[in-house]
C-alpha cells in the first residue's frame, strides 16, 4: 500500500435498493428520464460534468454509522431544475471507487440538501455515489470510496450521544442552569472544542437534544 492510500480515508458501505427517481426507474417517479439527466445541464453549467456518469445514482449505506461530509468540491445553492417543486442546494464530492476487481474508478458523492429537498430524502447512514455503469452491481456488495483529502467521516452518534450525556451529569450537577446559560447557541460548539472536542463530530440537532435530555434529568426542578 502506498503512502497516499495510508493517509487517505477509505470507507467500505453496502449497496442499497433506492427510491429509482434519480434514475426514472420507479413507477412513482416524477421524472420520466430522471432526475439526475435532468440536472446534468444545469451541473455542467456550473463546471460540474458529469457525462462520464450513469444516469441514476448508487445508494451506498454505512448503518449503524453515520457519515459526516466537509468541504465539498463544489455546491450550487437553490438551483432550480424543475417547476415540481422549489429550488434544491446540492452538494459534491470527488471520489474514487473500488468495486470488484476495479481500483482507482472516478466517481462523485452527490447530496441534495435535505433542509432544501422535499421528498425522497436519504437517511445520514446513507451516501449517493454519481460514477460511470458498474456492470452487474447488486443490492448488498461492497463498494468502498476513497477521499485522499479526508473530508469523510463515520460517527457512531448514538454512542457518542450517551457518552455526552454522562460526561455533562456532573458538570450539570454543580452549577445547575448556570451551565446552560454558558454553553448556550454557538457557545456550546467552543465550549466543547475545548472540554471534549470528541464530541464536535455530533450534529447541531444531537447536541441539542442531548442538552435537552442533561437539563430534564439533572437539574432541579
Amino acid at each position: 500500500m502506498s503512502l497516499a492510500e495510508r493517509t487517505m480515508v477509505i470507507l467500505k458501505g453496502v449497496v442499497q435498493r433506492g427510491h429509482g427517481v434519480a434514475s426514472g426507474r420507479s413507477n412513482q417517479s416524477p421524472y420520466p428520464v430522471g432526475s439526475i439527466e435532468m440536472q446534468k445541464p444545469f451541473f455542467a453549467a456550473a463546471g460540474i460534468n458529469l457525462h462520464n456518469c450513469w444516469h441514476g445514482t448508487i445508494n451506498l449505506s454505512f448503518s449503524p454509522f453515520e457519515v459526516r461530509l466537509t468541504h465539498p468540491d463544489h455546491c450550487i445553492k437553490q438551483l432550480h431544475w424543475t417547476d415540481l417543486h422549489p429550488p434544491e442546494t446540492f452538494s459534491f464530492w470527488k471520489i474514487q471507487l473500488r468495486f470488484r476487481d476495479s481500483q482507482n474508478i472516478p466517481g462523485w458523492i452527490y447530496r441534495p440538501h435535505p433542509e432544501t429537498k422535499q421528498r425522497h430524502w436519504q437517511p445520514d447512514t446513507m451516501v449517493e455515489l454519481l460514477a460511470p455503469y458498474l456492470e452487474g452491481v447488486q443490492t448488498g456488495e461492497f463498494i468502498e470510496i476513497m477521499d485522499p483529502q479526508n473530508r469523510l467521516q463515520l460517527v457512531d452518534s448514538v454512542r457518542l450521544r450517551l457518552q455526552l450525556l454522562e460526561f455533562l451529569k456532573f458538570r450539570v450537577l454543580a452549577s445547575q442552569e448556570q451551565f446552560f446559560l454558558e454553553t448556550s447557541g454557538l457557545t456550546k460548539r467552543k465550549w466543547l472544542f475545548n472540554m471534549a472536542p470528541q464530541f464536535l463530530a455530533l450534529s447541531d440537532n444531537d447536541l441539542n437534544s442531548v442538552w435537552d435530555q442533561a437539563r430534564n434529568l439533572y437539574t432541579e426542578s
